[in-house]
C-alpha cells in the first residue's frame, strides 16, 4: 500500500482525499498544514482521512514513512515542504507549477531531488496534451501559445481588477498578454496551466500567453496551440471549476488522483 503525505488540505486537498477514500492501494498517512489551520484540518481529516497524522511540517522520521508527497498548498509550500522531502529521498507530485517561474525555486528543487536520489513530477493539471507537447520539443518547436478564458468573477483578487470592471463586463476583456513567466508571476492562482505548458514546451520566456475575462463562458476554457517539426497541435478544454473554488478546474484534482494511482499501479499511462 502506498503511504501518502498530503501538503495542503484546502478545496483541492479535501476533494483529493474524497477521491482516494475508495482506493485500497493508497493510504493518506500524513497531512501537512499551517499552525493556524491545524484544528480545522484535524476535524476534516477525521472524516476524510481518519488514519492520517495532521502536522505542521512533514514527519520524515515518522512511521510509516511516506512513499509519495503530493503538494496542493500554494507556491510557498514548494520551498517549505517539497524541498525537504526531496532531500530526504521522498518523490513528490506538485500542483503549484506557477512557482517554478522563479528560477531560484526551480533550481533548488532540482538540486534537492538530485541530492535525495528521487524526482519531482509536475502534473498536467487543468490542461491536456502535455505529453505530446513534451515529445514535440525533442523534434523542435517553433511556436507555443496558451489562451486562458474564465468567467469574470474567477479573476477577482488578481491584477485583472485593475484592467476592467469585472462585475460589469458585457463582453470578453483581455486581462493579460505576455510571456508565461510574467503570467505565472502576476497571476499565481490562475496561471499554473501557463507555467506547465511553458515548462513542457518552449520555456517560460518564449511561450505566449493571453488571459481573458469572458462573461460569455461558464467554464474555464484552456486552449493550447503549438507548431514545429512534428506538425501542428490545437487543443481546447472546457473545464468545470471545483464547486468550492472557482479559480481551480476540477480536472486539476483528477490529475493529482491519476498521479497518485499511477505511483502504485502495475501499469500506468
Amino acid at each position: 500500500m502506498l503511504k501518502l503525505a498530503l501538503v495542503g488540505f484546502g478545496a483541492i486537498g479535501q476533494e483529493l482525499a474524497r477521491l482516494l477514500q475508495a482506493d485500497a492501494q493508497v493510504d493518506i498517512a500524513q497531512i501537512v498544514t499551517t499552525a493556524r489551520s491545524l484544528k480545522r484540518v484535524a476535524a476534516l481529516a477525521a472524516e476524510l482521512a481518519p488514519r492520517a497524522c495532521v502536522l505542521t511540517e512533514l514527519g520524515v522520521g515518522l512511521e510509516p514513512r511516506p512513499g509519495l508527497l503530493v503538494e496542493c498548498a500554494g507556491h510557498a509550500a514548494l520551498v517549505a515542504h517539497v524541498m525537504p522531502a526531496l532531500r530526504a529521498g521522498i518523490p513528490c507530485v506538485v500542483a503549484s507549477v506557477g512557482a517554478l517561474a522563479d528560477a531560484n525555486i526551480l533550481a533548488g528543487l532540482e538540486d534537492a531531488a538530485r541530492r535525495g536520489g528521487t524526482r519531482m513530477q509536475v502534473i498536467a493539471g487543468a490542461v491536456g496534451a502535455i505529453d505530446a507537447l513534451d515529445a514535440a520539443r525533442i523534434g523542435g518547436l517553433d511556436h507555443v501559445r496558451y489562451v486562458g478564458r474564465k468567467p469574470p468573477l474567477s479573476w477577482v483578487g488578481t491584477p485583472a481588477e485593475a484592467v476592467c470592471g469585472l462585475a460589469e463586463l458585457t463582453g470578453p476583456c483581455v486581462v493579460f498578454e505576455g510571456s508565461a513567466r510574467d503570467a505565472a508571476t502576476a497571476f499565481p492562482k490562475n496561471a499554473n496551466v501557463a507555467a506547465t505548458i511553458a515548462l513542457a514546451g518552449l520555456g517560460l520566456d518564449r511561450t505566449e500567453v493571453r488571459l481573458i475575462a469572458d462573461p460569455g463562458v461558464e467554464r474555464n476554457v484552456h486552449r493550447l496551440e503549438a507548431s514545429g517539426a512534428f506538425g501542428r497541435l490545437e487543443m481546447q478544454l472546457e473545464n468545470l471549476p471545483l464547486q468550492t473554488n472557482a479559480r481551480t478546474s476540477a480536472l486539476t484534482v483528477y490529475s493529482l488522483a491519476r498521479a497518485v494511482r499511477n505511483a502504485s499501479a502495475a501499469m500506468a499511462f
